[in-house]
């Protein structure tokens, strides 16, 4: 089958099919995302995302890949229902598609016997119908959609908007790799895609390899390595990539191996930079930091042309963005800003984790034949909470030294600013987990952004991740405009803007005088809201330097247990969890004895994905 015919088969519009209106008075669908990497589960209860959350958060298996079993008993924990109650589970990617592609790449010339041998072990793997089926339990209705129509259907139909463009770029789904195609009320067309094995998200994903990153994970460190170099080496790059008119484009594939070999790009590529591969956690020169800038520059530059297009076939003023690709908050900060569409939506979980909300708004569709509720999503707090009771009972069972501050609130962020005044470092959880890859306020890590060494600090001692890597800033929605020349909200933190702030903010400004912003208001996050205002109202600053509560290669922390191993093993100087205050000196010896079990156990069952190639399979 050729590209224009692989094509053709997806030109298919996504509208809704007539309604298949149930009897009961509650509509419970589950989706389902699993086996590429960022499994996850969500509960979408009529029209309204009740409960998500990824399944690595709870195996500890950093982008853990295997069928969400935990995060759908939480899910199922937290919507109060059973196996029995679910009305459908709607599957992220079409299966069928997806064996297509793998045939597809077992008749690849000169593909090695080890890729072979992966191709056969995946084409015998049971369905994911008979894996949902065999491992929950589950006897209903099962929708199975594209991946990147889940996509698609996880931006706009959280977006708000009442139509859209909407484009789609990842690494790959079952077929495509970029879709356009437009929404309105509760229909979603596709008019265009490009297939596999051509991507932008490989391209980008070939770099990080070359950079020596792990490949799923270190595409992050390839856009926060970029502002220190100059793009000496885009014409170069931009070789690598052959843009077409309209939607398309395709790789120059003599520069990647990812279709025969175990390895994102071939010899080819180093030749044509006339360097090697950086060997990994090697000392990075500026070649490297050249190589990264002019690697992003060239995605923005693809990025662009392609908005425009999608503009000129669908003049909305408004776009909505998902896929893994959409997490590069640079290029998406430069759509908006250079691009043609006056708003822009990007799905918080934009990788493969927001595909299983997707599939189960389109089945939502579906079933009800009416969209999601038209409000714009306003967080993303959907996972679990400690619960009080539960913290205090461990925290007396452990004999631990802690301030009880129940009832007290006013006095928790009177404390808790009066140790950010003296340069504490503070793990702070509350209420509920986010769902997605940025922390916001729920499980984080929280300091002083106008300390010049924190950043150094947190880095070397807390995240133990490299010095180059920028922190980002949460601040009062209200106040935003006054430091960051951003004139909207942007409460999920996916887009950068220049900081033009009159105070001195090294350790949330980035070397290009950028910082990823994230703004907060009381509706969303009321004690993070209050946190801010009794910071800016000693200081005149309402913003706090804001990062991940988790160690590197771990995942966020989830549970009370997952949290106070993080505050035990790093060297944050105090832990803020819900009501409750441990100082490190109230550290109980049996909890750092703990910790070295726990650092030791952490290989939990579960399905790590490669971090050498990006998963293809």
């Amino acid at each position: 089958m050729n590209d224009s015919q692989r094509r053709d088969v997806h030109y298919k519009p996504l509208s809704p099919p007539p309604a298949r209106l149930k009897k009961s008075k509650t509509l419970n669908i589950i989706g389902i995302s699993a086996g590429y990497h960022d499994a996850a589960c969500c509960l979408i209860r009529d029209g309204v995302l009740i409960s998500a959350a990824q399944e690595e958060r709870f195996s500890r298996v950093k982008n853990d890949k295997s069928l969400p079993r935990r995060a759908l008993r939480y899910c199922l924990e937290d919507g109060a229902i059973a196996i029995g109650d679910i009305d459908c589970i709607a599957y992220y990617e079409n299966p069928t598609l997806k064996l297509g592609r793998q045939i597809w790449m077992g008749m690849q010339p000169n593909i090695s016997d080890r890729r072979i041998d992966m191709i056969a072990g995946r084409m015998m793997s049971p369905t994911p119908q008979a894996t949902i089926r065999s491992s929950f339990g589950y006897d209903g209705p099962i929708e199975i959609f594209e991946h990147h129509a889940s996509h698609a259907a996880s931006s706009f139909y959280l977006s708000g908007f009442e139509e859209a463009a909407i484009l789609t770029v990842d690494g790959v789904g079952d077929w495509a790799t970029t879709t356009y195609g437009f929404g309105k009320n509760a229909q979603i067309e596709r008019f265009e895609q490009v297939d596999f094995p051509h991507s932008l998200g490989f391209f980008y994903s070939a770099i990080t390899a070359y950079l020596g990153f792990e490949v799923n994970e270190g595409e992050y460190k390839v856009m926060g390595l970029a502002p220190y170099g100059k793009p000496l080496y885009a014409n170069k790059l931009r070789s690598l990539i052959d843009v077409w008119p309209e939607g398309q484009y395709r790789l120059n594939m003599d520069y990647f191996a990812f279709l025969t070999q175990e390895t994102m790009f071939s010899e080819k590529l180093c030749e044509l930079m006339d360097h090697p591969a950086r060997v990994p956690e090697s000392q990075l020169d500026q070649f490297h930091m050249d190589v990264a800038k002019s690697a992003q520059l060239v995605l923005e530059q693809v990025l662009l042309e392609k908005v425009s297009y999608l503009h000129s076939r669908v003049p909305s003023e408004n776009l909505c963005m998902a896929g893994g690709v959409a997490l590069n908050v640079v290029a998406n900060s430069r759509c908006l800003r250079e691009g043609p569409f006056k708003r822009l939506f990007v799905q918080p979980a934009a990788g493969d984790a927001g595909g299983a909300v997707g599939a189960a708004a389109m089945a939502y569709v579906q079933i009800a034949g009416k969209r999601l509720e038209k409000n714009p999503l306003q967080h993303v707090y959907l996972g679990p909470r400690n619960l009080p009771s539960d913290i205090e009972r461990l925290l007396n069972a452990s004999n631990a030294a802690f301030l009880n501050f129940s009832g007290k609130e006013s006095e928790l962020i009177q404390y808790a600013i009066d140790r950010v005044q003296e340069g504490k470092v503070i793990a702070w959880s509350q209420g509920r987990m986010e769902f997605g890859p940025r922390s916001l306020g729920a499980r984080s890590i929280l300091a002083d952004p106008r300390d010049p060494e924190m950043r150094d600090r947190i880095n070397a001692l807390v995240k133990m991740r490299e010095a180059f890597r920028p922190f980002a800033p949460v601040v009062l929605e209200s106040q935003a405009h006054k430091h960051f020349d951003l004139d909207h909200p942007s409460p999920f933190m996916l887009e950068t803007c220049t900081v033009i702030s009159d105070l001195a903010l090294p350790a949330i400004t980035h070397v290009d005088g950028s910082a990823r912003v994230q703004t907060v208001n009381h509706s969303t996050n009321r004690r993070l809201s209050l946190l801010l205002e009794e910071f800016d109202r000693r200081t005149g600053c309402p913003i706090l330097l804001n990062t991940s509560l988790n160690m590197r290669g771990d995942p966020i922390a989830c549970t009370l247990y997952d949290v106070l191993m993080c505050f035990v093993q790093s060297q944050i100087d105090i832990l803020v969890v819900e009501d409750f205050v441990i100082e490190r000196a109230g550290i109980p010896t049996l909890w750092s004895l703990e910790a070295l079990k726990y650092q030791a156990a952490k290989a939990k069952p579960g399905e790590s994905i490669s971090h050498s190639i990006y998963t293809l399979l």
